[in-house]
C-alpha cells in the first residue's frame, strides 16, 4: 500500500493523506466507466443539461469551504479562492452548457433528391482528464463539463497537492444526480497514468501541465490511435505602447504577473514597455508591487500567499540570483516583506529590468512573482522578442488603437492575443497554444470537437 501525502505550503504540515489505487481498483474503475457510458451517451442532452447545471449550483453552494480547502492545499489567499469557482468556473461551465444545444446539434447536408444526408457528433467513450494544482478547478471544468455533455464517461486525476478538489467535483456531480460511474476520480501515480493511458478502455487524454509531462503523455499514447489535448503553460508577453492608459497597463499587468503568486500558465512572465513611457511604468509598477502583502493565506490581509512548494520558491529565487548577477536590477527589497524567508515557500514579489533574452528569466517560465521589464524602441522590436520563445500560450498589448492591435496581433504567434487585459479566459473563445504550449482547443463551441467523433449518415431511398 502507498500513501500519497499532501504538504501544506501554509505551515508545512501533512494536510490529506490517500491511498494510491492499485492495478484491480483502475481495472474496475475502468470497467464501471465503459458501462455506464454506454447509458449515459443515450441520455437526451437535456438529461445532462440539467443534471450539470445542477452540479454548478451545487458547486458555487460550497464556494467558500473550497476556497478555504484549497488555501490550505495550494497556498492562494483565502480572500480570492472562493473565486475560482464562483467566477472562472461557473462561468465557463455555464458557457459550455448553453453552447452545449449547438455545439452538439447534427450538421445537416444540403438536399439531395433520394437521400438523407447528416453528420452526427458521437462521444469518444472513456475521457481521461489529468489535472494541474495551480488553478484545479478551472483547469478541470475546461474539460470535464463539455465531455459529460458530449455523452462520455471521465475518469479524473488530480495532481497530488490538491486532492480534494477531485473528491468535491465528485460530491457535486453525485449530488446533482450523474448516474454512478460516469464520473469517478482516481490517486494514482505517474507510472499508472502511463498504464491507464495505454488501456484500450481510454479513448481520449486531456493534460495540463509542464512540457516535460506533456512529452510523457504523448509518448503514452502514441502506441494507440487516440488523441490528446495539452496545455503545456508559457511565457506570456505583453506589451505596453506609448498612447497605453498607463494606470490601467500597470494595474492589469502587476496583477497579471503577481496573481496567484505568479503561478498561472497564462500570467504575464515578459514585459515590453516602448521607451517613451519605460521609466513611468517601471516607476508606477514598483510602488504598486510593494503594496502587496506576503502573509499566511487564511488571513483575510493577505494578497500574496507561498508558493506551492519550498523549491518551487527556491527556483524562482535562483532565476532572480542568476539574472541580477548577470546585470539585471531588483527594484522590490524583500525586507520589505516580513514573511519572505529562503527555505521556505514565502517569496517577495519581484521586479527586474535591465534584463535580456540572453537571460534565463526572459526565456524559461518562472511560475512565480516576478515581472522582468524591458524597453522597446518600435512596434516591429516588441514583435521580434515577444516571438522569440518556445511558447505561445497568450500574449497581450496595452493600447489605444485598435487597428494597431489587430495589425500587431496578427504577427504574433499565440494562441490569445488580448488588448488591454490579460491573463483571463473567455469561454466563448477558443482556448489554445502554439509550439511548446500544446495543442488541441478548449472551451468555446470548437471545444467539443475534441470529445466528439463525426459519423456520417448516407441513406438513399430506391423506389420501384
Amino acid at each position: 500500500m502507498t500513501i500519497q501525502k499532501t504538504i501544506s505550503p501554509v505551515d508545512g504540515r501533512v494536510l490529506v493523506e490517500r491511498e494510491l489505487a492499485g492495478d484491480s481498483h483502475i481495472d474496475s474503475s475502468l470497467t464501471r466507466a465503459v458501462e455506464a457510458q454506454r447509458a449515459w451517451r443515450a441520455a437526451p442532452l437535456a438529461d445532462r443539461i440539467a443534471i450539470l447545471n445542477r452540479f454548478v449550483d451545487a458547486m458555487e453552494a460550497q464556494a467558500g469551504q473550497i476556497g478555504e480547502e484549497l488555501s490550505w492545499q495550494m497556498g492562494r489567499p483565502v480572500r480570492y479562492a472562493p473565486m475560482e469557482i464562483r467566477r472562472g468556473f461557473a462561468e465557463r461551465a455555464r458557457y459550455m452548457i448553453a453552447a452545449a444545444p449547438e455545439a452538439l446539434a447534427e450538421i445537416a447536408i444540403s438536399p439531395k433528391p433520394g437521400f438523407t444526408r447528416f453528420i452526427r457528433r458521437e462521444p469518444l467513450g472513456v475521457v481521461l482528464t489529468i489535472s494541474p494544482w495551480n488553478y484545479p478547478y478551472l483547469t478541470t471544468v475546461n474539460s470535464v463539463v463539455p465531455a459529460l455533455l458530449a455523452g462520455n464517461s471521465v475518469i479524473l486525476k488530480m495532481a497530488a497537492q490538491t486532492p480534494l478538489c477531485a473528491e468535491r467535483m465528485a460530491l457535486a456531480l453525485s449530488q446533482a444526480g450523474l448516474p454512478e460511474g460516469v464520473f469517478q476520480f482516481l490517486h494514482i501515480d505517474h507510472d499508472a497514468v502511463a498504464r491507464l493511458i495505454a488501456d484500450p478502455r481510454i479513448g481520449f487524454v486531456v493534460f495540463t501541465g509542464s512540457v516535460q509531462g506533456g512529452h510523457a503523455i504523448q509518448a503514452a499514447a502514441a502506441a494507440r490511435f487516440i488523441g490528446t489535448g495539452l496545455e503545456l503553460g508559457g511565457k506570456d508577453p505583453a506589451y505596453v505602447r506609448p498612447d497605453a492608459d498607463m494606470a490601467h497597463a500597470v494595474e492589469n499587468l502587476v496583477d497579471g504577473a503577481m496573481f496567484n503568486s505568479g503561478q498561472s500558465c497564462c500570467g504575464i512572465e515578459r514585459i515590453y514597455v516602448h521607451r517613451s513611457v519605460y521609466d513611468e511604468f517601471v516607476q508606477r509598477a514598483g510602488d504598486l508591487t510593494r503594496t502587496y502583502v506576503l502573509d499566511d493565506p487564511l488571513l483575510p490581509a493577505a494578497t500574496l500567499g507561498p508558493m506551492v512548494r519550498t523549491a518551487a520558491a527556491e527556483f524562482v529565487r535562483a532565476q532572480i540570483a542568476e539574472a541580477v548577477s548577470q546585470g539585471a536590477v531588483a527594484h522590490i527589497d524583500p525586507a520589505g516583506f516580513a514573511k519572505d524567508a529562503p527555505g521556505t515557500p514565502y517569496l517577495a514579489p519581484q521586479i527586474l529590468t535591465s534584463v535580456h533574452h540572453g537571460m534565463r528569466v526572459m526565456t524559461e517560465e518562472t511560475f512565480g512573482p516576478l515581472a522582468p521589464i524591458m524597453p522597446v524602441a518600435s512596434d516591429d522590436e516588441a514583435i521580434a522578442l515577444m516571438n522569440d520563445s518556445v511558447y505561445g500560450l497568450t500574449a497581450a498589448i496595452w493600447t489605444a488603437d485598435e487597428e494597431a492591435a489587430i495589425r500587431i496581433g496578427e504577427r504574433i504567434e499565440t494562441g490569445t492575443w488580448f488588448m488591454n487585459r490579460c491573463d483571463y479566459l473567455d469561454p466563448a473563445l477558443a482556448w489554445t497554444g502554439v509550439k511548446d504550449s500544446g495543442r488541441g482547443c478548449a472551451l468555446s463551441t470548437l471545444g467539443f470537437d475534441q470529445f466528439t467523433r463525426p459519423k456520417s449518415f448516407h441513406l438513399r431511398t430506391v423506389t420501384a
